[in-house]
Formats: C-alpha cells, sequence, structure tokens
C-alpha cells in the first residue's frame, strides 16, 4: 500500500509533527489500520477514501498508536498537503479548498502550494470551543507537572478543559521557562486526569520574543500513547477558541502563534485565529505548512 510521511507545522525537513498517509486506504483491512499506525511510530497516521458524499475531497480516518480520533489538527494539514502535492488533488491549480469527511463533520481545508514538496494549508474547525467540567486544583496541577503553584497562571486564564472536535486541559503557565520545565508525572495523571472528560494537556506561556500575540506550548498525551507531541493541531483549536472566549472585544478577527516541539527539537509553527460576533465564538482556524518527506509502500502480506 502506498503511503506518503511528511513534517507537519513545518517549512524544513526534520521538524514539525511526522505524519503518515495512505492517500487510497480502500484495499486495507480494517484489523489492520491500527498496527500500520503503531506500525510508523508516529503521532497520526492517516487513511484515505473516497467521500460518501462527492461533493467532498476525501473521507479521512484518523489513528494515533492508541485508537482513532474524530478531529486532530497536523493531519488535516498534512494530509490536504500530501494530496494538494502528489495526488493531483488541485487538478493543476496551485490553490484550493478541499472538504474532508472526518469524525466530526465536513471540514474545510484551504490549501497553497508553495514549491515542490512544500504547501501551506488552513482549516476551519466545525465545532466551536466547548468548556469542559470543573478541572483539578492549581496545586494539583502543579505537582502533576513537576512545576510550583505560583508557575500556573490562575485568575481569568485559570486553567480550563476545551474542545473544537477534541477536548484538552489548557494549562497557561507564566514563563516560557515554566514550559521547558514541564515533565508530567504519570502516576499522578493516571490518579487524576487519565479518565476526566480532557486527559490531554496543554502548558503554554505567553513568548514576548515573538511579538504580543505570540506563545510557547507543549502537549502531553499518555491517554493515546503520546508522551509529548511536537505539534498538536487540535489542542491549537481550542486554544485559539479559548483565547478568543477570554478577548474582552465582543465583534473581530483575532490571531495568534505558537512555537511548540522545541524542547523535543522538533520546532513546529502553528498560526491560530478565530473570529467572534456579539460576544459568540464564530469560527476557529489553524494553519501551518507542511513539507514531504518520503515515499514508499508497505507491505501487508
Amino acid at each position: 500500500m502506498r503511503f506518503l510521511t511528511l513534517d507537519v507545522f513545518t517549512a524544513r525537513p526534520f521538524g514539525g509533527n511526522q505524519l503518515a498517509v495512505f492517500p487510497d486506504a480502500s484495499g486495507i483491512p480494517e484489523a489492520m489500520l491500527l498496527p500500520i499506525t503503531r506500525e510508523f511510530n508516529f503521532s497520526e497516521v492517516t487513511f484515505c477514501y473516497p467521500p460518501a458524499d462527492a461533493a467532498n475531497t476525501r473521507r479521512v480516518r484518523i489513528f494515533t498508536p492508541g485508537g482513532e480520533l474524530p478531529f486532530a489538527g497536523h493531519p488535516v494539514i498534512g494530509t490536504a498537503a500530501a494530496l494538494a502535492l502528489h495526488e493531483g488533488a488541485l487538478a493543476g491549480a496551485t490553490t484550493g479548498r478541499f472538504l474532508f469527511e472526518l469524525g466530526v463533520g465536513v471540514v474545510p481545508v484551504d490549501v497553497r502550494v508553495e514549491g515542490e514538496s512544500l504547501a501551506w494549508a488552513e482549516l476551519s474547525a466545525v465545532k466551536m470551543p466547548e468548556i469542559g467540567p470543573q478541572v483539578p486544583t492549581l496545586d494539583t496541577l502543579a505537582e502533576m507537572l513537576s512545576l510550583e503553584t505560583n508557575d500556573l497562571v490562575g485568575g481569568a486564564l485559570t486553567p480550563q478543559a476545551v474542545s473544537c472536535g477534541y477536548p484538552f486541559l489548557l494549562v497557561p503557565l507564566k514563563t516560557v521557562a515554566a514550559v521547558s520545565r514541564a515533565r508530567l508525572r504519570l502516576e499522578r495523571w493516571e490518579r487524576t486526569l487519565a479518565k476526566s472528560w480532557a486527559p490531554e494537556i496543554l502548558v503554554a506561556a505567553k513568548d514576548p520574543d515573538g511579538g504580543p500575540q505570540h506563545w510557547r506550548a507543549r502537549m502531553f498525551a499518555p491517554g493515546i500513547n503520546i508522551m509529548e507531541d511536537p505539534a498538536t493541531g487540535g489542542a491549537a483549536a481550542a486554544f485559539a477558541g479559548w483565547l478568543a472566549l477570554k478577548e474582552p472585544r465582543t465583534d473581530g478577527s483575532f490571531a495568534w502563534s505558537i512555537d511548540q516541539g522545541i524542547e523535543m527539537e522538533r520546532p513546529s509553527r502553528i498560526d491560530i485565529g478565530a473570529d467572534k460576533s456579539n460576544g459568540a465564538v464564530t469560527a476557529v482556524r489553524v494553519a501551518g505548512r507542511a513539507v514531504t518527506m518520503s515515499e514508499g509502500r508497505l507491505r501487508l502480506a
């Protein structure tokens, strides 16, 4: 079965988040999807199929080593880049829009080819931010992350569980240094968060070196067999929606950027945005680049 691999949320090889894409997975037995994903040992692998609705581009299934996800950002961005660069999905054009059938619904993705193996893509979330149940105390979260309680922001930016298609626990920290120091204590995570509504944790801090709207982040997801992720589009979507909710202006378009993967030596850049109207979040966007790394065939037998 033919596959492509890409580095996503980067314009340079050996950065960003790795992804394997099977452009036509129709011949792969259902029981092989998870073993194939574990064979690659990337954060995610996508499997593409003909769409249920001919008006759409592909049906896309997303797998982590821990199982299938209804939505994730870096697989959507990377799959769009793969189809644009190598599958003729833009029919010879350099820009266009794909419609991907995912577990959360039909996700629009704008695509632009920028080179022989480089493309930019931006997804629009189909689910606006949903706030989850109460989260653990600052003391509990600090201990879980091997930090001091005063490393966490609290107040108006106290940790919150948020979903824009997949839930994450967002934990704002005061400094980039605290983001780098964070170490997830697995036994405390298992006791406190493993069975919660949002067991995956995004820690983030404002990074003034990148400008007033720039953040540094890390994401820990042991529940789906990802101890740390170098770039997490689903978490970035939830974060964008949450930042928009916290924005005091009731109307307008807002934009931020996130660096992730620095501590893993896989630097990633994620651009996020959101729109508000009359105080409600009406749009959430996640964008970035992806570069092709390899092409090959996987033997199933």
